[in-house]
């Protein structure tokens, strides 16, 4: 039975923009990509934000269609109480299973509680499902590498052991970050091979890739390649 919500995500449906975004998600049956552009979703997140269909959205997991994801994870973003965030959050990310749902969750709520965030963090790095992961460390990137940085959050990251695809390129994508962001810190896992080869060499890709890295760092990062 196709409930509201999904009625509401036909509406929005955009067919080239399905087609071009389900082959960016090899994990995802093209099926259960709808085709609604990401600006649409968010502003569908603000119209059901509070109302008794978001609350519905947000406790019917698992969810069918990607679409369904995407709103799930920017309701959450709206959420303003913390506690209820991340009991919601350890509910939602064992569902989540590709990429784009997972980057897409950056909740302002989180930069008021950074002290107390890091315990669920820590949670989650600790997790075998790949999206939880991947969330944690992201997390880490996106909060705790300027003014609430700590050395000790690279080697968090650098003790993570993944075979999964979209772990090993967070972790890369975090070190990049962190290379940019506090590059005296970070350098050293670069020097010791305290990467495995794989995130090692994709760290320094990426780093290469930044506008934010200067050139004589990038000169010699070529040269610490495996």
């Amino acid at each position: 039975m196709t409930s509201k919500i999904q009625k509401l995500l036909f509406e929005n449906q955009d067919l080239a923009y399905q087609k071009f975004h389900a082959k960016l998600m090899p994990t995802i049956d093209s099926k259960r990509v709808i085709g609604v552009r990401v600006p649409v979703l968010r502003q569908l997140a603000k119209k059901l934000y509070g109302t008794e269909d978001g609350e519905k959205l947000l406790h019917q997991l698992p969810h069918h269609y990607y679409e369904e994801n995407n709103l799930h994870a920017f309701l959450l973003e709206q959420e303003k109480d913390y506690e209820k965030l991340i009991e919601m959050l350890d509910l939602f990310l064992p569902y989540v299973d590709n990429w784009a749902t997972c980057d897409s969750m950056r909740p302002k709520v989180f930069k008021k509680h950074l002290e107390e965030l890091l315990l669920p963090v820590k949670r989650w790095l600790a997790s075998k499902d790949t999206y939880t992961i991947r969330f944690g460390i992201e997390v880490l990137m996106n909060f705790y590498l300027e003014k609430s940085f700590d050395p000790k959050y690279l080697e968090w990251v650098c003790k993570i052991q993944s075979k999964e695809y979209y772990v090993n390129m967070m972790i890369a994508w975090y070190f990049a970050t962190a290379l940019a962001k506090q590059y005296k810190a970070t350098i050293p896992y670069i020097q010791s091979n305290r990467l495995d080869i794989w995130c090692h060499n994709k760290t320094i890709q990426k780093a290469i890739e930044s506008y934010r890295i200067s050139q004589v760092q990038k000169e010699y990062l070529r040269g610490l390649k495996r």
